[in-house]
């Protein structure tokens, strides 16, 4: 299935409506959730990992599924790497229009929960830079070992957070704050919510595929290699679950979710390169190149920053900005100018 029959000037429209599309329901999808929450209680770090995670990456999980199958396995893999680095700088974002003037995002949603997963994420992207390095032809399902364990990683972290005590903590903090919310949050507003998050989850889910079918025939006809396409346009777009979700989250001063979300995503997204491998039927961790490892160590850098600001927990900002959304800002800017460097070699 191809888009090759419409226009260039078509197929922009087309792209950018369903970009618009990913942005309204990563809005309406925050509010629906933060009625679920409220009224089932799985707390605010659960829900940003798990729910608000998977659906924002409802759009990467489209486009590695139809790039895959449609043999383009390297714009799927740049699209899962590059759009880690690009979701990280989406913290700057929700700190600058979510969060205020009073305290940073960092300062007002640290906690030992973020914390593992941050750490989780590092684990997860570290063993994508070592399946890169390694070779075996032993595979499971067309998956490498190192894409399974890059699966089993994600499933422990999910179970680690779960028990932690410090998330059982605030999920007491939201029984009291559930105590309140029953007044305007009754079973039949939550369970409509429900079905409006899963309503909106198919928009995004078609909107994905919409935006990689837009994308080939893009990058195919402005001669943009697929590598670089899908590490910096399509990564941007498909970003915007997470930028709209995020913001709204911290409107709501659902703080702890908006980072959840944002450290869930990431460290969902490598998982999808097993799907990748599955489909395409050969390992995805073989179709990355440099560019790919160098967006997945600069991932880990922007990561490891903004954990040190989660431990640090500064109130002082600077336009806005706390000292580590600046410094992920920056960092990321210089890393995209090295880039190009990389691309040269």
């Amino acid at each position: 299935m191809t888009l090759n029959f419409l226009s260039t000037e078509w197929l922009i429209i087309v792209f950018l409506i369903s970009g618009i599309a990913i942005w309204i329901s990563g809005v309406k999808l925050t509010i629906a959730l933060d009625k679920m929450s409220k009224y089932f209680n799985f707390g605010e770090a659960m829900g940003g990992m798990i729910f608000l995670a998977i659906v924002t990456n409802l759009p990467e999980i489209a486009i590695t599924g139809i790039a895959s199958w449609n043999g383009n396995l390297d714009i799927a893999v740049s699209n899962i790497l590059g759009g880690i680095a690009i979701q990280t700088v989406v913290l700057a974002l929700i700190d600058f229009f979510g969060v205020g003037k009073t305290a940073p995002l960092s300062y007002k949603s640290s906690s030992v929960g973020l914390l593992l997963e941050g750490i989780i994420l590092i684990l997860i992207l570290s063993m994508v830079v070592i399946g890169k390095q390694t070779h075996s032809d032993f595979t499971i399902l067309n998956g490498s070992i190192v894409e399974w364990v890059i699966l089993l990683l994600w499933i422990t972290g999910i179970y680690l957070i779960y028990k932690n005590p410090h998330v059982n903590t605030r999920k007491r903090k939201s029984e009291e704050r559930m105590a309140i919310a029953e007044i305007t949050i009754t079973k039949n507003q939550a369970y409509k919510a429900l079905a409006f998050f899963a309503f909106l989850a198919i928009v995004t889910l078609i909107s994905g595929l919409v935006i990689e079918l837009c994308s080939e025939s893009l990058a195919s006809r402005f001669g943009i290699s697929n590598v670089i396409f899908g590490a910096t346009f399509l990564a941007m777009i498909t970003a915007l679950p997470e930028i709209s979700t995020g913001i709204e989250s911290a409107k709501l001063q659902d703080y702890k979710m908006a980072v959840s979300d944002i450290f869930g995503g990431n460290a969902f997204l490598p998982v999808l390169l097993l799907m990748g491998s599955i489909l395409s039927g050969k390992s995805a961790l073989e179709s990355i190149d440099n560019t790919d490892i160098y967006l997945t160590a600069l991932g880990i850098v922007l990561t490891g920053v903004y954990l040190i600001g989660l431990i640090i927990k500064s109130p002082k900002q600077f336009f806005r900005l706390g000292f580590d959304s600046w410094s992920i800002v920056i960092l990321y800017m210089i890393g995209i100018i090295g880039l190009f460097f990389v691309i040269g070699t």
